[in-house]
């Protein structure tokens, strides 16, 4: 039988000298011992990916997901071999049942362990496209929470610029009018308000004067506002507020790709959701169903093992067992006379020596 049955045979817990000489076996045997290798080796890939993002930006993060995932996946493969070989087929149905059920739940959760970042690895755009949106969501809060507690600390200075912007637009409003109505006047346009005689007379002259005076209240209301938006621009800016700033489309890329493994797997979850908080049934189910799909990978081998017959493998087995219980028993029994043989000696010379001695007195 060539190496790569041999090893197969070896991944599924069987007895190499015994199953050699069952040949219907073999092919059972090797289908659970690749079904275990495997295992083993996505349990490895799982593991050196999710450990990569760990030591992600480090100089040695590829040796350090490297050696992880190698230990990883002979720890999950050594698991899975006992699971599997620890169910006895020379018991009863009911009590292969029974034995069987903790081994499929611990092979459910290991399923459920693999799975996750492999599922990582494979919606990756997604994720990165969730992140994104996250990010900026988180930078958009966090400016609008900085922005009210500005407005909530500062209310009376940012209530006065308010008021005083509003004079100056109302001022400034008011000017343009009164300076069209005296262009009229001296241009001799004949409105509601004007003479319609052209040249600079009296009236024209006076609204000319009030003009300039409220042209200076314009300057000196002007002077005030700019006065007062430095002030609060210097507070903004002393809070914080003027170094934050949305993520531009560069600044979520970056941050994307260096999200650690807590963020992913939250935006993964996340993917079963829309935007908007709808259920999104088709990510939903994708993501559900290749879980389900690693953890049938990982039960696979314990069914298997479950509704396979008895063979002949196994009745060999079963022989086997007893030919060895019963040589213990003949062990055991002789243990024990030998054991009920020297304690026999070690009374008789007690009492020997009693004897003696009491002789040996009189």
């Amino acid at each position: 039988m060539n190496r790569v049955s041999r090893f197969f045979w070896f991944c599924s817990g069987a007895h190499l000298s015994t199953l050699e000489k069952h040949s219907t076996e073999h092919n059972k045997y090797i289908g659970i011992g690749a079904t275990i290798f495997f295992t083993g080796l996505f349990a490895a890939l799982s593991g050196g990916y999710a450990m990569y993002f760990v030591f992600k930006g480090g100089d040695f993060a590829g040796l350090f997901a490297l050696f992880f995932g190698l230990i990883w996946g002979l720890a999950i493969f050594n698991m899975d071999r006992y699971i599997v070989s620890s169910i006895n087929k020379n018991a009863s149905s009911n009590k292969q049942i029974l034995q069987a059920t903790p081994r499929i739940l611990l092979a459910i959760m290991i399923g459920i362990v693999i799975s996750r970042p492999l599922e990582l690895k494979i919606f990756d755009k997604e994720i990165k496209e969730r992140l994104k949106f996250s990010y900026l969501n988180g930078q958009r809060a966090k400016i609008d929470t900085l922005n009210k507690s500005f407005d909530k600390k500062y209310t009376i200075e940012l209530t006065k610029l308010n008021d005083l912007k509003s004079q100056r637009d109302s001022l400034a409003k008011a000017i343009k009018n009164d300076r069209q109505k005296l262009n009229y006047e001296i241009f001799g346009n004949k409105t509601t308000e004007t003479s319609g005689v052209m040249g600079y007379g009296p009236f024209a002259k006076r609204k000319e004067a009030e003009l300039k005076q409220r042209e200076q209240n314009l300057d000196t209301l002007t002077a005030d506002i700019r006065q007062l938006e430095k002030f609060v621009d210097g507070r903004k800016q002393f809070d914080g507020l003027m170094t934050e700033k949305l993520f531009t489309s560069k600044q979520l890329d970056s941050l994307s790709n260096i999200a650690g493994f807590a963020d992913r797997n939250w935006a993964l979850g996340q993917l079963s959701f829309n935007p908007d908080g709808s259920k999104d049934f088709n990510t939903s189910l994708a993501v559900t169903f290749i879980g389900l799909l690693f953890v049938f990978f990982e039960c696979l081998p314990v069914f298997v093992k479950l509704m396979s017959a008895r063979g002949s493998y196994d009745h060999a087995v079963e022989n086997s067992e007893a030919v060895q219980n019963h040589l213990s028993d003949k062990d055991r029994d002789f243990e024990i006379s030998v054991a009920d043989q020297i304690q026999e000696t070690r009374i008789q010379t007690t009492v020997a020596k009693k004897i003696e001695q009491l002789h040996h007195n009189d």
